[in-house]
């Protein structure tokens, strides 16, 4: 799978032409555009149009096209699979997934899809969003359900709601749900998505939550309005500590290719794959603010 930064993912109504449109000038590693909750009943037709055109016409630059289509038994189910298929979309998000069924039966659908169009089987990327109990406690086997999938997302109003709770400041609510999601993710190779923080005038608490769910170890967080991406960058940005680092990393893995060693060492010390790894999401997270300049040089602040 694709090793990407997937900070931000930022929620754009299906049926709300302006953002279907603008959504790529905002700067999200990843847009989801939404035909479900955000879309009334009467307008789920449109807003699958509108979508598809979009994806037709419209350049997002580099960021990774999402789409969160109705429940699997929904009546616009299949329909929305088939279109957003056919419209090249990158990944399909499924709401609600309490199961790895879910994930395959969503699986065998686009399969279906891409066999109908001509697309390469295995194009279309899949994700799951975890919104109750049951799925909370079983998203290992739905993280494991297939190969297609880069992630697990939590969606915290839904989840709360089943648990006879709500949200409070300090998320204690959520962590049980964010660690057993943030495991399942790891244990799979894929990404973990925190969930979305409304309250846009809570400024305070929305870079509190980011801060922790960054520290936890959630690759990025969902979004519901542009002004939240730079917010959430500005939490994921590598110290200069941890970039010097990285670059001493990658000089010692050149150094390693260029004797044709498989060991590479640093300071007289192995460099085991762990600590490639960091040191790569560094780098990635470090170009991508602008930090490390086109000879892959640090750029001091």
């Amino acid at each position: 799978m694709e090793e990407r930064l997937r900070r931000t993912m930022m929620f754009v109504p299906g049926n709300n032409s302006g953002m279907v449109k603008d959504a790529g000038v905002y700067g999200a590693d990843s847009i989801m555009f939404d035909l479900e909750d955000s879309v009334s009943m009467d307008q789920k037709d449109a807003a699958r149009i509108l979508v598809y055109e979009a994806l037709q016409t419209q350049d997002y630059g580099n960021a990774e096209l999402v789409v969160r289509v109705n429940g699997i038994d929904s009546p616009f189910f299949r329909s929305d699979v088939f279109a957003m298929v056919k419209a090249g979309i990158q990944v399909i998000r499924l709401p609600k997934v309490e199961s790895a069924q879910m994930m395959k039966d969503l699986v065998s659908t686009i399969e279906e899809a891409e066999k109908k169009f001509g697309i390469k089987v295995g194009t279309t990327h899949v994700m799951a969003a975890i919104e109750s109990a049951r799925g909370v406690m079983k998203c290992l086997e739905i993280a494991e359900s297939s190969d297609r999938m880069i992630g697990l997302a939590l969606s915290a109003e839904d989840y709360t709601t089943d648990m006879k709770t709500h949200r409070y400041p300090d998320g204690a609510e959520l962590e049980f749900a964010r660690n057993m999601i943030l495991h399942a993710a790891r244990a799979a190779g894929i990404a973990a998505f925190d969930t979305v923080f409304t309250n846009m005038n809570d400024i305070d608490g929305f870079m509190c939550e980011t801060k922790h769910i960054h520290q936890l170890g959630f690759d990025g967080k969902s979004l519901v309005n542009p002004r939240q991406i730079d917010m959430v960058n500005s939490v994921f940005v590598p110290t200069k500590k941890e970039i010097e680092n990285a670059l001493d990393v990658e000089a010692a893995i050149e150094e390693a290719k260029t004797k044709g060693s498989g060991v590479i060492s640093m300071n007289g010390q192995m460099v085991d794959r762990p600590v490639v790894l960091r040191a790569q999401r560094v780098m990635r997270l470090a170009k991508a603010s602008h930090l490390i300049n086109e000879e892959g040089e640090y750029i001091e602040e």
